[in-house]
């Protein structure tokens, strides 16, 4: 009960306000439309995944900022560069299945992603953390498909 209220309340304080206007449009029109995620919006295209996310089927994107982008160390984001596949992996690590809100994610230990690997989910102090370090920041961005939420560092998939 005590994880459902905290989730309602950090709902409530962090999501946008639901317009008709943004529920029309889908996930990468609305990272696309928002200036903090212009690092997201041009890896996700250069991997070839903007389709993918554009598309019919609800999806959950725990989106990092320009911000978390510049914590990670400019060799991997080079190695990123280099090599598609593996920035593909990377970003399919922020995408889940389905239509996650807010208070589904608190009930959740982990979370399945697109690249075949689980995001560990922690609630602590008021606040969801994903893998320990990266803080969802902005939660329940609705899109028409799917839901975004804003996290704080980039998320980064265990070696296979």
């Amino acid at each position: 009960m005590r994880i459902v209220i905290a989730a309602t309340a950090i709902a409530a304080a962090l999501a946008l306000p639901a317009s008709a206007a943004a529920q029309e449009q889908n996930i990468v029109e609305i990272a696309a439309s928002d200036s903090r995620f212009d690092t997201l919006v041009a890896l996700v295209e250069q991997a070839g995944l903007a389709d993918e996310l554009s598309g019919e089927d609800e999806l959950t994107v725990f989106a990092p900022t320009d911000r978390a982008f510049k914590r990670v160390p400019e060799k991997t984001l080079n190695k990123l560069g280099r090599k598609p596949k593996l920035l593909e992996r990377v970003l399919l690590y922020h995408v889940a299945a389905g239509d996650l809100k807010a208070e589904d994610v608190v009930q959740r230990r982990k979370i399945r992603t697109l690249a075949n690997r689980n995001v560990r989910v922690r609630v602590r102090d008021g606040n969801v953390y994903l893998n320990r370090r990266s803080k969802v920041v902005q939660a329940d961005v609705a899109a028409r498909n799917g839901t975004i939420h804003v996290i704080n560092r980039v998320l980064l998939p265990p070696a296979r």
